[in-house]
């Protein structure tokens, strides 16, 4: 059987058991296709699922009150999306794909019996979406505090850092399936500002751009001269549960 997009996620920070892999995949049975623009979930709509990305991109974005979006989040192959529901039954944003994608359907109570019967992977999911919020507040205040080329340069430096650990990205170059808006909705800038601050990171010789494709040239350099911290690369797993710390599972 081939490897789950969560497990692969998971096992880039934890050398997994059989009994967790089997656990993982258990959880991803429902599939679903989407084509490139349609909605998965809308804004407050209820759900009882989490899906789990298994192909393609999706963003998590909120309705602003001049009706223009905000894209909080990306979500790529093995991330788990709607966490935020978990709170409340309904989404916090609208799900949408960017590309084609597929995701796995997950009942939350499925996903809250792997807290309980394989609290190390619970703790993992926990460490893994702590990083993301991390992450998430990191570009929020570069977006509060700083000018449209160190918003972009961020973004890219986050994107590329996101794609090693759930796509096994090797070197600086990638792929980018976003437009300028959905960049700008992403760091709150216009069309016009997207395109001038690539422009300005092109200058630099920093990154460069054909088509769709992204290179960073110097990400050390790039990373220093925004003051960017990678959030994905390591998470700290000393604190975990130990294997066999397993609770029993009783009868549904």
């Amino acid at each position: 059987m081939s490897d789950s997009p969560l497990e692969v996620r998971l096992s880039y920070h934890l050398a997994l058991t059989f009994s967790e892999r089997e656990a993982l995949r258990s959880l991803e049975r429902r599939e679903r296709s989407y084509r490139a623009g349609e909605i998965v979930l809308c804004e407050g709509q209820s759900t009882d699922s989490l899906f789990v990305v298994s192909s393609g991109w999706l963003h998590g974005s909120v309705k602003l009150p001049n009706g223009d979006r905000q894209i909080q989040r990306f979500y790529f192959v093995g991330d788990v999306t709607t966490t935020l529901s978990l709170a409340w039954g309904y989404s916090a944003a609208t799900l949408q794909a960017v590309n084609d994608a597929t995701l796995f359907e997950m009942p939350k109570d499925a996903f809250g019996r792997l807290f309980r019967s394989h609290p190390r992977l619970g703790a993992m999911l926990f460490a893994v979406s702590t990083a993301e919020q991390v992450a998430m507040a990191d570009r929020l205040t570069s977006m509060g505090r700083t000018d449209g080329f160190t918003r972009i340069a961020t973004l890219l430096l986050d994107v590329r850092s996101r794609l090693r650990v759930v796509d096994d990205l090797r070197g600086s170059s990638f792929e980018l399936p976003l437009t300028q808006k959905d960049l700008g909705d992403a760091v709150g800038l216009t069309k016009t500002h997207v395109n001038r601050s690539l422009k300005a990171l092109e200058a630099t010789g920093l990154v460069e751009r054909d088509g769709r494709l992204i290179r960073i040239t110097d990400v050390d350099r790039l990373a220093e001269l925004v003051n960017f911290v990678d959030r994905h690369g390591v998470i700290a797993t000393d604190w975990l549960p130990p294997v066999g710390a397993e609770a029993p599972v009783t009868a549904q």
